[in-house]
C-alpha cells in the first residue's frame, strides 16, 4: 500500500509523497497528473491542497533527502519555503536528526528543528536561497530596467511601487495600504501576470504587504500555478527582505514577523556587505495520512483509499487564536 502524508506550513497544504516507498518509482508526469486529479476531485480530504511535495533520496553531502514541488496545476515550482519545513520535519523524524541539509532544485539548504510554537505545534527553520534580483533570473522584460527596487512600474499600476526578487521562485512585491489590500487589485494583477502578458512571460508570484508596525508585516500572495494561497514561504521571505532593504541602510540583522491568512512566521534577515542570509521559521503540521493501493492511486480511483486525520490541526488553530 502507498502512503501520502497530508501536511501544511502556515495552512499552505500539500500531500508529501516519499518515492523511496516504491521499488519502481512513478514518473513526474504521473505525479503531475495526480496533483491535478486530486485538486479537481470532490473529496474534501484530498482536493484542498496547493500541490504535492515529492521526497527522494539525495546523493549530495549532508543532505538527508531531495524535495521537488509539484503545484496543484501540475507544474513544477523551483522552491517552497512552507513545504520545505514539512519535508524537514518528515526527514528529521525519519532519520532522527535535528540539523541537516535538504537538496532542492537550485541549492542544498540548511534546515533545523526549532522550539515548538505551542503544545503540539512543532516549528522548523529553513534556509531560503539563492537570492537573485536580475531580470535574467525571472525573466522579466519590457519594464525599462534590469532590476526592480522599490520603484514605480506604470506598465503595471499607476500608483504602486514594486520590488522584484527571486528566491529562486520569482516574486513581485508591493507595500500597500490596508484599503488597497481589501480591493481586488491583487487578484487582477496576479491573474494578468500569470496569464499571457509581455512583462513576466513565465509568470510571477505577486505579493501585497501591509506594514503593521516596525518589523511586522501582513502579506497576501497570488501564487504562480496556484492562485490565492493561505501563505507562500518564499513570498513572505522575499517580502521581508524587500522591507529590510527599503528600511535599513548598510548591514542589518533583523527578525521580521509576518502574518498571513494561514497564521504567522518569523523571517531572519541578515545582510553583511553583499552577503544575504535568509531563514524562514514557522510550523510544520501533519494533518493526516492517505493510504491507497498504488495502482488505484495512479488510476485516480481515490475512493479506494482511506484517510486518517491527526489532531494536530486543532492545536494549530488554538495557537492561531492566541495570536489575535
Amino acid at each position: 500500500m502507498t502512503k501520502l502524508l497530508k501536511v501544511h506550513g502556515s495552512e499552505n497544504t500539500f500531500f508529501l509523497f516519499d518515492l523511496t516507498q516504491f521499488e519502481q518509482q512513478p514518473t513526474f508526469a504521473e505525479i503531475s497528473k495526480l496533483a491535478v486529479a486530486m485538486k479537481a476531485g470532490d473529496n474534501p480530504d484530498l482536493n484542498n491542497i496547493d500541490g504535492i511535495l515529492v521526497v527522494q533520496d539525495s546523493d549530495h553531502q549532508d543532505c538527508l533527502g531531495k524535495m521537488t514541488v509539484v503545484n496543484a496545476d501540475g507544474s513544477l515550482a523551483s522552491m517552497c519555503g512552507n513545504g520545505l519545513r514539512t519535508v524537514t520535519r518528515y526527514l528529521a523524524e525519519k532519520f532522527g536528526k535535528t540539523k541537516f541539509k535538504v537538496e532542492t532544485q537550485d541549492a542544498d539548504l540548511d534546515v533545523e528543528k526549532e522550539s515548538d510554537l505551542a503544545d503540539q505545534v512543532p516549528a522548523y527553520g529553513v534556509q531560503i536561497s539563492p537570492v537573485r534580483f536580475d531580470h535574467n533570473d525571472f525573466p522579466f522584460e519590457k519594464l525599462g530596467t534590469d532590476e526592480i527596487h522599490d520603484q514605480m512600474l506604470p506598465q503595471l499600476d499607476d500608483r504602486l511601487s514594486f520590488t522584484a526578487i527571486a528566491l529562486p521562485n520569482p516574486h513581485l512585491i508591493s507595500f500597500v495600504s490596508d484599503a488597497v489590500l481589501k480591493t481586488d487589485k491583487l487578484k487582477r494583477l496576479g491573474t494578468y501576470l500569470n496569464g499571457e502578458n509581455p512583462y513576466f512571460t513565465d509568470g510571477v508570484n505577486v505579493n501585497f504587504a501591509n506594514i503593521l508596525a516596525p518589523d511586522t508585516l501582513f502579506v497576501r500572495t497570488f501564487e504562480r500555478g496556484v492562485g490565492f494561497t493561505n501563505a507562500c514561504g518564499t513570498g513572505m521571505t522575499s517580502t521581508s527582505l524587500a522591507y529590510a532593504l527599503n528600511h535599513y541602510e548598510g548591514d542589518f540583522d533583523r527578525i521580521i514577523t509576518v502574518y498571513n491568512p494561514g497564521g504567522m512566521v518569523k523571517v531572519h534577515v541578515q545582510k553583511t556587505g553583499n552577503d544575504l542570509q535568509l531563514q524562514l521559521i514557522a510550523n510544520a503540521t501533519e494533518l493526516g495520512t492517505f493510504t491507497i493501493d498504488a495502482k488505484d492511486l495512479f488510476d485516480h480511483h481515490f475512493a479506494a483509499g482511506t484517510y486518517q486525520p491527526t489532531d494536530e490541526e486543532a492545536h494549530y488553530q488554538e495557537w492561531i487564536k492566541s495570536l489575535n
